[in-house]
């Protein structure tokens, strides 16, 4: 799996939101949330390039950047990996600690029976 750094997820955001885009387009997207320099997402985007998690096609004068990692399948990895390493592949403890310091919302709750009733009804 490839390694993403918090900034570059932030990156890979704004280019899962409309691609293929320009790194102007990135910068404007990114700047919506929090101020970007220029040569900071420049960088990031040449990173993710070499790391294979995002392509680019010039364009004229421009690079025009698309992503590699298709967005559910990366989140559902980091999701897996992420319960591996600290809950031993175990969902339920993750979610009963957030029970507990009542983090879950009424929504949250909903949509876990909705999984959990779907499962079961195709596991049966």
């Amino acid at each position: 799996m490839i390694e993403i750094s918090k900034a570059e997820f932030e990156v890979l955001e704004a280019i899962w939101q409309a691609h293929p885009t320009s790194a102007n387009e990135i910068i404007e997207r990114l700047n919506q949330h929090k101020p970007w320099h220029d040569k900071t997402v420049k960088t990031l985007l040449n990173r993710m390039v070499k790391k294979g998690a995002i392509s680019f096609e010039k364009e004229q004068r421009s690079y025009l950047y698309s992503p590699l990692l298709e967005r559910d399948s990366y989140t559902l990895k980091e999701s897996q990996s992420l319960i591996e390493r600290l809950f031993s592949g175990r969902i339920a403890p993750l979610v009963a600690g957030f029970a507990k310091t009542e983090q879950l919302s009424q929504r949250d709750i909903d949509e876990l029976k909705q999984v959990i009733a779907k499962w079961e009804k195709e596991n049966d």
